[in-house]
């Protein structure tokens, strides 16, 4: 759904072990690049293995680094994509991260946001999951959050928001622009 073309700078925030990585710089070819941040120097280093081993290396750029302060200059990116990544940061660091989003991505630019959805009526899985990352925070790291608004409220436009679940958990993906 980013619908990643050849020829452009894509960055991943919290590639992870760098799976979604591959597939983008499969997509932006030669002539593109994939950059990725992640707060994780074991994910940074599994990641780029990863990425040489599959002979990737001059298409994909990892780095260590914090979201609430991307490591770019303003206005460089075509797109961002975060997979269960911004429900990771308190409610406060959702809005730096998603205003550094601003800050990189070109006029135009497109995000593809895939998170925890939080509903104003919870599921039951819903309630066990909140649970269990309430008193087990470092093993059950996202919570849900109210995606959609947090996204509409950074500036950004709202093209496509689809509802899905993941194990009984409500999920959204939403793609967005930047217009200004």
């Amino acid at each position: 759904m980013l619908d990643a073309q050849r020829g452009e700078a894509i960055l991943e925030i919290g590639f992870g072990t760098g799976q979604a990585v591959l597939d983008l710089a499969k997509s932006v070819g030669d002539a593109g690049k994939v950059f990725g941040v992640d707060l994780s120097w074991g994910m940074v280093a599994r990641a780029r293995s990863k990425v040489a081993s599959a002979g990737q290396s001059t298409r994909a750029a990892l780095t260590h680094g914090d979201a609430n302060k991307l490591p770019y200059k303003a206005e460089i990116f075509d797109a961002i994509f975060m997979s269960f990544t911004l429900e990771l940061f308190n409610d406060e660091e959702i809005k730096a991260v998603l205003s550094e989003c601003r800050r990189v991505l070109k006029k135009g630019g497109r995000s593809c946001v895939i998170a925890l959805l939080r509903k104003d009526h919870a599921n039951i899985i819903t309630r066990i999951y909140d649970w269990a990352h309430s008193h087990f925070p470092a093993a059950i790291d996202c919570r849900p959050i109210f995606v959609r608004n947090e996204i509409l409220h950074a500036g950004f436009h709202i093209e496509q928001a689809v509802e899905m679940t993941l194990w009984g958990l409500p999920v959204m993906l939403v793609i967005a622009k930047k217009t200004s």
